[in-house]
Protein backbone atom coordinates (compact mmCIF):
# COMPACT_ATOMS: atom_id res chain seq x y z
CA UNK A 1 0.00 0.00 0.00
CA UNK A 2 1.15 3.57 -0.72
CA UNK A 3 1.02 5.55 2.54
CA UNK A 4 1.94 9.19 3.16
CA UNK A 5 2.71 10.65 6.58
CA UNK A 6 2.16 14.40 6.70
CA UNK A 7 4.57 16.38 8.89
CA UNK A 8 8.23 16.84 9.69
CA UNK A 9 8.69 16.18 13.41
CA UNK A 10 9.62 13.38 15.78
CA UNK A 11 5.99 12.29 15.87
CA UNK A 12 5.99 11.73 12.11
CA UNK A 13 9.31 9.87 12.23
CA UNK A 14 7.79 7.56 14.86
CA UNK A 15 4.67 7.01 12.74
CA UNK A 16 6.79 6.22 9.67
CA UNK A 17 9.00 3.91 11.72
CA UNK A 18 5.98 2.00 13.05
CA UNK A 19 4.56 1.61 9.53
CA UNK A 20 7.95 0.48 8.20
CA UNK A 21 7.85 -2.51 10.56
CA UNK A 22 4.86 -3.86 8.63
CA UNK A 23 7.21 -4.46 5.66
CA UNK A 24 4.43 -4.13 3.11
CA UNK A 25 4.14 -0.46 2.18
CA UNK A 26 5.68 2.21 0.01
CA UNK A 27 6.08 5.08 2.48
CA UNK A 28 6.33 8.82 1.91
CA UNK A 29 7.05 11.61 4.41
CA UNK A 30 5.62 14.99 3.44
CA UNK A 31 7.94 16.83 3.93
CA UNK A 32 9.79 14.65 6.47
CA UNK A 33 13.18 15.34 8.03
CA UNK A 34 16.75 14.08 8.09
CA UNK A 35 15.75 10.88 9.86
CA UNK A 36 12.64 9.94 7.92
CA UNK A 37 14.61 9.69 4.69
CA UNK A 38 16.14 6.45 6.04
CA UNK A 39 12.77 4.66 6.03
CA UNK A 40 10.56 6.69 3.67
CA UNK A 41 10.81 8.85 0.59
CA UNK A 42 10.79 12.52 1.60
CA UNK A 43 8.62 14.82 -0.52
CA UNK A 44 9.35 18.52 -0.09
CA UNK A 45 5.89 20.08 -0.27
CA UNK A 46 4.03 21.80 2.55
CA UNK A 47 0.87 23.67 1.49
CA UNK A 48 -2.39 21.73 1.59
CA UNK A 49 -2.92 22.39 -2.11
CA UNK A 50 0.50 20.98 -3.05
CA UNK A 51 0.05 18.03 -0.66
CA UNK A 52 -3.27 17.12 -2.30
CA UNK A 53 -1.71 17.35 -5.76
CA UNK A 54 1.08 15.00 -4.70
CA UNK A 55 -1.33 12.52 -3.10
CA UNK A 56 -3.52 12.37 -6.21
CA UNK A 57 -0.69 12.29 -8.75
CA UNK A 58 1.03 9.43 -6.91
CA UNK A 59 -2.18 7.48 -6.19
CA UNK A 60 -1.61 7.49 -2.42
CA UNK A 61 -4.05 5.09 -0.75
CA UNK A 62 -3.67 6.08 2.90
CA UNK A 63 -2.62 9.29 4.64
CA UNK A 64 -1.82 9.93 8.30
CA UNK A 65 -1.87 13.64 9.14
CA UNK A 66 0.50 14.42 12.01
CA UNK A 67 0.36 18.17 12.80
CA UNK A 68 -2.62 20.22 13.92
CA UNK A 69 -2.36 23.05 11.37
CA UNK A 70 -3.25 21.05 8.22
CA UNK A 71 -6.08 19.41 10.16
CA UNK A 72 -7.39 22.80 11.29
CA UNK A 73 -7.20 23.98 7.67
CA UNK A 74 -9.32 21.06 6.47
CA UNK A 75 -6.78 18.72 4.84
CA UNK A 76 -8.59 15.62 6.13
CA UNK A 77 -11.86 16.85 4.59
CA UNK A 78 -10.16 17.07 1.19
CA UNK A 79 -8.32 13.74 1.38
CA UNK A 80 -11.55 11.94 2.29
CA UNK A 81 -13.36 13.62 -0.59
CA UNK A 82 -10.61 12.23 -2.82
CA UNK A 83 -11.25 8.71 -1.55
CA UNK A 84 -8.00 8.42 0.42
CA UNK A 85 -8.10 6.45 3.67
CA UNK A 86 -7.34 9.14 6.25
CA UNK A 87 -6.32 9.30 9.89
CA UNK A 88 -7.25 12.72 11.21
CA UNK A 89 -10.48 14.57 12.04
CA UNK A 90 -12.28 16.92 9.71
CA UNK A 91 -12.08 20.69 10.08
CA UNK A 92 -15.05 20.79 12.47
CA UNK A 93 -13.46 18.20 14.75
CA UNK A 94 -10.09 19.97 14.71
CA UNK A 95 -11.69 22.99 16.40
CA UNK A 96 -11.23 21.16 19.69
CA UNK A 97 -7.54 22.08 19.39
CA UNK A 98 -7.67 25.06 17.06
CA UNK A 99 -9.58 27.23 19.55
CA UNK A 100 -9.21 26.93 23.30
CA UNK A 101 -12.30 29.07 23.69
CA UNK A 102 -14.35 26.75 21.47
CA UNK A 103 -13.01 23.75 23.39
CA UNK A 104 -13.91 25.30 26.76
CA UNK A 105 -17.43 26.09 25.58
CA UNK A 106 -17.73 22.50 24.32
CA UNK A 107 -16.51 21.12 27.67
CA UNK A 108 -18.91 23.29 29.64
CA UNK A 109 -21.82 22.32 27.40
CA UNK A 110 -21.19 18.60 27.83
CA UNK A 111 -20.16 18.68 31.49
CA UNK A 112 -16.54 17.70 30.93
CA UNK A 113 -14.43 18.57 34.01
CA UNK A 114 -11.94 21.39 33.40
CA UNK A 115 -10.56 24.54 35.01
CA UNK A 116 -12.75 27.61 35.62
CA UNK A 117 -11.94 30.31 33.08
CA UNK A 118 -12.79 33.68 31.58
CA UNK A 119 -12.24 34.88 28.00
CA UNK A 120 -11.10 38.29 26.75
CA UNK A 121 -10.85 39.65 23.23
CA UNK A 122 -9.29 43.00 24.12
CA UNK A 123 -6.10 43.77 25.98
CA UNK A 124 -7.42 46.55 28.26
CA UNK A 125 -10.21 44.39 29.70
CA UNK A 126 -7.81 41.52 30.32
CA UNK A 127 -5.36 43.84 32.09
CA UNK A 128 -8.11 45.26 34.29
CA UNK A 129 -9.15 41.75 35.25
CA UNK A 130 -5.68 40.52 36.30
CA UNK A 131 -5.05 43.75 38.25
CA UNK A 132 -8.19 43.11 40.30
CA UNK A 133 -7.31 39.48 41.07
CA UNK A 134 -6.22 39.00 44.68
CA UNK A 135 -2.64 37.86 45.08
CA UNK A 136 -3.76 34.73 46.93
CA UNK A 137 -5.58 33.57 43.78
CA UNK A 138 -2.34 33.27 41.86
CA UNK A 139 -0.90 31.39 40.07
CA UNK A 140 -3.20 31.69 37.09
CA UNK A 141 -2.85 30.33 33.56
CA UNK A 142 -2.94 32.67 30.55
CA UNK A 143 -3.51 31.01 27.17
CA UNK A 144 -3.58 32.26 23.61
CA UNK A 145 -6.80 31.03 22.05
CA UNK A 146 -5.39 29.62 18.82
CA UNK A 147 -2.61 27.32 17.68
CA UNK A 148 0.81 28.25 19.05
CA UNK A 149 2.84 25.00 18.82
CA UNK A 150 2.46 24.39 22.55
CA UNK A 151 4.12 27.69 23.45
CA UNK A 152 1.08 29.93 23.95
CA UNK A 153 0.48 28.95 27.58
CA UNK A 154 1.89 30.98 30.50
CA UNK A 155 1.70 30.05 34.18
CA UNK A 156 1.83 33.42 35.94
CA UNK A 157 2.68 33.80 39.64
CA UNK A 158 1.58 37.41 40.12
CA UNK A 159 0.05 40.48 38.46
CA UNK A 160 3.32 41.54 36.84
CA UNK A 161 3.81 38.17 35.16
CA UNK A 162 0.17 38.22 34.04
CA UNK A 163 0.72 41.64 32.44
CA UNK A 164 3.84 40.36 30.69
CA UNK A 165 2.00 37.32 29.31
CA UNK A 166 -0.89 39.43 28.04
CA UNK A 167 1.53 41.87 26.45
CA UNK A 168 3.37 39.03 24.69
CA UNK A 169 0.14 37.53 23.34
CA UNK A 170 -2.05 40.56 22.59
CA UNK A 171 0.29 43.53 22.07
CA UNK A 172 3.49 42.03 20.68
CA UNK A 173 1.29 39.45 18.90
CA UNK A 174 3.99 36.82 19.24
CA UNK A 175 1.53 34.14 18.18
CA UNK A 176 -0.18 36.20 15.49
CA UNK A 177 -3.90 35.59 14.99
CA UNK A 178 -3.79 32.88 17.68
CA UNK A 179 -3.60 35.68 20.26
CA UNK A 180 -6.66 37.67 19.21
CA UNK A 181 -8.44 36.16 22.21
CA UNK A 182 -6.99 35.00 25.52
CA UNK A 183 -8.27 32.65 28.14
CA UNK A 184 -7.38 33.20 31.77
CA UNK A 185 -8.06 30.19 33.95
CA UNK A 186 -7.48 28.74 37.37
CA UNK A 187 -4.25 26.86 37.97
CA UNK A 188 -4.98 23.17 38.55
CA UNK A 189 -2.78 21.29 41.00
CA UNK A 190 -1.95 17.62 40.73
CA UNK A 191 -0.10 15.24 38.42
CA UNK A 192 -0.23 15.69 34.65
CA UNK A 193 -1.02 12.80 32.33
CA UNK A 194 -1.69 12.28 28.63
CA UNK A 195 -4.57 10.07 27.55
CA UNK A 196 -4.93 9.30 23.84
CA UNK A 197 -7.61 7.34 22.04
CA UNK A 198 -8.32 6.19 18.51
CA UNK A 199 -11.83 7.31 17.49
CA UNK A 200 -13.91 6.28 14.47
CA UNK A 201 -16.89 8.59 14.93
CA UNK A 202 -18.94 5.97 16.78
CA UNK A 203 -16.59 4.23 19.21
CA UNK A 204 -13.09 4.67 20.58
CA UNK A 205 -10.19 2.49 21.70
CA UNK A 206 -7.67 3.78 24.26
CA UNK A 207 -3.94 3.81 23.79
CA UNK A 208 -1.49 3.10 26.59
CA UNK A 209 -1.13 5.91 29.14
CA UNK A 210 1.72 8.39 29.12
CA UNK A 211 3.04 11.60 30.65
CA UNK A 212 4.95 14.42 29.01
CA UNK A 213 7.05 17.31 30.30
CA UNK A 214 6.07 20.69 28.86
CA UNK A 215 8.48 23.06 30.58
CA UNK A 216 12.01 23.58 29.37
CA UNK A 217 13.97 23.09 32.58
CA UNK A 218 14.29 20.41 35.25
CA UNK A 219 11.69 20.38 38.03
CA UNK A 220 9.11 21.91 35.66
CA UNK A 221 10.68 25.35 35.50
CA UNK A 222 11.11 27.75 32.61
CA UNK A 223 8.93 28.50 29.58
CA UNK A 224 6.46 26.11 28.02
CA UNK A 225 7.68 24.11 25.04
CA UNK A 226 6.25 21.57 22.62
CA UNK A 227 7.46 18.88 25.04
CA UNK A 228 10.88 17.96 26.43
CA UNK A 229 10.31 14.29 27.17
CA UNK A 230 7.75 11.64 27.93
CA UNK A 231 7.25 8.15 29.29
CA UNK A 232 4.72 5.31 29.16
CA UNK A 233 2.91 3.89 31.05
CA UNK A 234 1.89 6.46 33.66
CA UNK A 235 2.05 4.83 37.11
CA UNK A 236 -0.47 7.40 38.31
CA UNK A 237 -3.35 5.92 36.29
CA UNK A 238 -4.72 2.62 37.53
CA UNK A 239 -7.71 0.78 36.06
CA UNK A 240 -10.23 2.52 38.33
CA UNK A 241 -8.91 5.99 37.43
CA UNK A 242 -8.83 5.09 33.74
CA UNK A 243 -12.51 4.16 33.92
CA UNK A 244 -13.22 7.58 35.45
CA UNK A 245 -11.30 9.28 32.62
CA UNK A 246 -13.30 7.36 30.06
CA UNK A 247 -16.70 7.90 31.70
CA UNK A 248 -16.30 11.55 32.72
CA UNK A 249 -14.25 12.79 29.78
CA UNK A 250 -13.92 10.63 26.66
CA UNK A 251 -17.50 9.30 26.68
CA UNK A 252 -18.81 12.85 27.06
CA UNK A 253 -16.60 14.13 24.25
CA UNK A 254 -17.95 11.43 21.94
CA UNK A 255 -21.51 12.24 23.00
CA UNK A 256 -20.83 15.91 22.28
CA UNK A 257 -19.42 15.12 18.86
CA UNK A 258 -22.56 13.13 18.02
CA UNK A 259 -24.86 15.96 19.13
CA UNK A 260 -22.80 18.54 17.23
CA UNK A 261 -22.80 16.32 14.09
CA UNK A 262 -19.01 16.06 14.14
CA UNK A 263 -17.76 12.89 12.45
CA UNK A 264 -14.49 12.56 14.36
CA UNK A 265 -12.21 9.90 12.83
CA UNK A 266 -8.67 10.15 14.10
CA UNK A 267 -6.73 10.49 17.33
CA UNK A 268 -8.08 12.45 20.28
CA UNK A 269 -5.50 13.56 22.86
CA UNK A 270 -6.63 14.63 26.32
CA UNK A 271 -4.04 16.51 28.35
CA UNK A 272 -5.13 15.93 31.94
CA UNK A 273 -4.44 17.09 35.45
CA UNK A 274 -5.08 14.39 38.02
CA UNK A 275 -6.42 16.55 40.86
CA UNK A 276 -7.77 15.72 44.31
CA UNK A 277 -11.24 16.19 42.80
CA UNK A 278 -10.55 13.77 39.97
CA UNK A 279 -9.14 14.10 36.45
CA UNK A 280 -9.70 17.45 34.72
CA UNK A 281 -8.90 18.50 31.15
CA UNK A 282 -6.05 20.95 30.57
CA UNK A 283 -6.36 20.79 26.79
CA UNK A 284 -7.49 18.64 23.90
CA UNK A 285 -5.42 17.95 20.80
CA UNK A 286 -6.82 16.62 17.56
CA UNK A 287 -3.85 14.38 16.71
CA UNK A 288 -1.06 12.21 18.09
CA UNK A 289 0.96 13.99 20.78
CA UNK A 290 4.55 14.99 20.21
CA UNK A 291 6.56 13.56 21.98
CA UNK A 292 4.02 11.04 23.41
CA UNK A 293 3.88 9.23 20.06
CA UNK A 294 7.56 8.39 20.47
CA UNK A 295 6.78 6.21 23.51
CA UNK A 296 3.28 5.01 22.56
CA UNK A 297 3.96 3.59 19.09
CA UNK A 298 7.05 1.58 20.14
CA UNK A 299 4.68 -0.27 22.50
CA UNK A 300 2.05 -0.94 19.80
CA UNK A 301 1.88 -4.54 18.56
CA UNK A 302 -1.13 -4.29 16.22
CA UNK A 303 -0.22 -2.98 12.75
CA UNK A 304 -0.99 0.74 12.67
CA UNK A 305 -2.34 0.54 9.13
CA UNK A 306 -4.97 -1.99 10.31
CA UNK A 307 -6.15 0.47 12.95
CA UNK A 308 -6.37 3.26 10.37
CA UNK A 309 -8.39 0.97 8.09
CA UNK A 310 -10.79 0.18 10.95
CA UNK A 311 -11.24 3.88 11.74
CA UNK A 312 -11.93 4.62 8.08
CA UNK A 313 -14.56 1.86 7.93
CA UNK A 314 -16.09 2.82 11.32
CA UNK A 315 -15.31 -0.67 12.59
CA UNK A 316 -12.88 0.11 15.42
CA UNK A 317 -15.04 -1.92 17.79
CA UNK A 318 -14.16 -5.10 15.88
CA UNK A 319 -10.37 -4.76 16.15
CA UNK A 320 -8.36 -5.98 19.14
CA UNK A 321 -5.51 -3.51 19.66
CA UNK A 322 -2.59 -5.15 21.42
CA UNK A 323 0.28 -3.50 23.30
CA UNK A 324 3.68 -4.65 24.53
CA UNK A 325 4.00 -5.10 28.27
CA UNK A 326 7.03 -2.82 28.30
CA UNK A 327 7.94 0.67 29.48
CA UNK A 328 9.26 3.43 27.24
CA UNK A 329 11.08 6.69 28.02
CA UNK A 330 11.87 9.43 25.50
CA UNK A 331 14.27 12.31 26.20
CA UNK A 332 14.27 15.28 23.81
CA UNK A 333 17.50 17.01 22.76
CA UNK A 334 16.86 20.66 21.95
CA UNK A 335 18.84 23.55 20.50
CA UNK A 336 20.26 26.21 22.83
CA UNK A 337 17.77 29.09 23.03
CA UNK A 338 14.68 26.97 22.34
CA UNK A 339 11.75 27.76 22.54
CA UNK A 340 12.55 31.42 21.78
CA UNK A 341 15.51 31.95 19.44
CA UNK A 342 18.04 29.35 18.41
CA UNK A 343 20.61 28.74 15.71
CA UNK A 344 20.34 26.01 13.10
CA UNK A 345 22.89 24.15 11.04
CA UNK A 346 24.88 22.59 13.90
CA UNK A 347 26.59 19.32 12.98
CA UNK A 348 25.15 16.32 14.88
CA UNK A 349 27.59 13.56 15.80
CA UNK A 350 27.44 10.26 17.67
CA UNK A 351 24.18 8.91 16.23
CA UNK A 352 25.99 5.80 15.04
CA UNK A 353 26.96 5.02 18.65
CA UNK A 354 23.35 4.56 19.77
CA UNK A 355 22.71 0.83 19.52
CA UNK A 356 19.85 0.00 21.92
CA UNK A 357 17.56 3.02 21.87
CA UNK A 358 15.46 4.39 19.03
CA UNK A 359 16.39 7.86 17.76
CA UNK A 360 13.47 9.80 16.33
CA UNK A 361 14.53 12.87 14.37
CA UNK A 362 12.56 16.13 14.59
CA UNK A 363 14.46 19.29 13.62
CA UNK A 364 17.19 17.71 11.48
CA UNK A 365 18.37 17.77 7.89
CA UNK A 366 20.74 15.45 6.02
CA UNK A 367 23.29 17.18 3.79
CA UNK A 368 26.38 15.63 2.17
CA UNK A 369 26.13 12.47 4.27
CA UNK A 370 25.95 14.42 7.55
CA UNK A 371 23.13 15.37 9.91
CA UNK A 372 22.57 18.99 10.98
CA UNK A 373 20.14 20.71 13.33
CA UNK A 374 17.19 22.39 11.63
CA UNK A 375 14.81 23.18 14.49
CA UNK A 376 14.29 23.80 18.19
CA UNK A 377 13.53 20.25 19.20
CA UNK A 378 16.17 18.31 17.32
CA UNK A 379 15.65 14.65 18.18
CA UNK A 380 14.27 12.27 20.78
CA UNK A 381 15.97 9.19 22.20
CA UNK A 382 13.48 6.45 23.15
CA UNK A 383 14.42 3.41 25.19
CA UNK A 384 12.03 0.47 25.58
CA UNK A 385 12.76 -1.91 28.45
CA UNK A 386 10.92 -4.06 31.00
CA UNK A 387 10.32 -1.20 33.43
CA UNK A 388 10.56 2.59 33.64
CA UNK A 389 13.77 2.60 35.66
CA UNK A 390 15.65 0.52 33.08
CA UNK A 391 14.18 2.52 30.20
CA UNK A 392 15.17 5.79 31.84
CA UNK A 393 18.73 4.61 32.44
CA UNK A 394 19.10 3.40 28.84
CA UNK A 395 17.65 6.56 27.32
CA UNK A 396 20.07 8.75 29.24
CA UNK A 397 23.02 6.47 28.47
CA UNK A 398 22.28 6.76 24.79
CA UNK A 399 21.46 10.45 24.57
CA UNK A 400 24.84 11.16 26.20
CA UNK A 401 26.50 9.62 23.13
CA UNK A 402 25.02 12.28 20.84
CA UNK A 403 26.44 15.78 20.55
CA UNK A 404 25.86 19.04 18.71
CA UNK A 405 26.79 22.60 19.62
CA UNK A 406 24.31 24.03 22.15
CA UNK A 407 22.58 20.68 22.77
CA UNK A 408 20.30 20.73 25.82
CA UNK A 409 18.06 18.15 27.47
CA UNK A 410 16.28 17.78 30.78
CA UNK A 411 17.79 15.36 33.30
CA UNK A 412 14.60 14.47 35.17
CA UNK A 413 12.42 12.74 32.58
CA UNK A 414 10.67 9.72 34.21
CA UNK A 415 12.38 10.46 37.51
CA UNK A 416 9.60 9.29 39.80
Amino acid sequence: MKIAVIGSGGREHAIGWRLSKENSHKLYSVPGNGGTKEITENVDVSSNKKILEFLKENEIEMVIIGPEIPLAEGLADETRKSGIITLGPNKDGARIEKSKVWAKNFMNKYNIPTADHIVFDDYDSAIKYVEKVREDRYPLVVKADGLAAGKGVFIVKDTEEARDALNTIMVEKKFGEAGKKVEIEEFLRGVEASYLVFMDGEKYKPMVTSKDYKQLLDNDRGPNTGGMGTFSPSPHIDRALEQKIQQNIIDRVLEGFHKENIDYRGVLYAGLMLTEDGPKVLEFNCRFGDPETQVILPRLKTPLSEIVHAINEVSLEKIDIKWKDKAAVCVIAASDGYPIEYEKGKHITGLENVKKSLVFHAGTKFVNEKYYTAGGRVLGVTAVENNLRKSREQAYRDISKITFEGMYYRNDIAKL
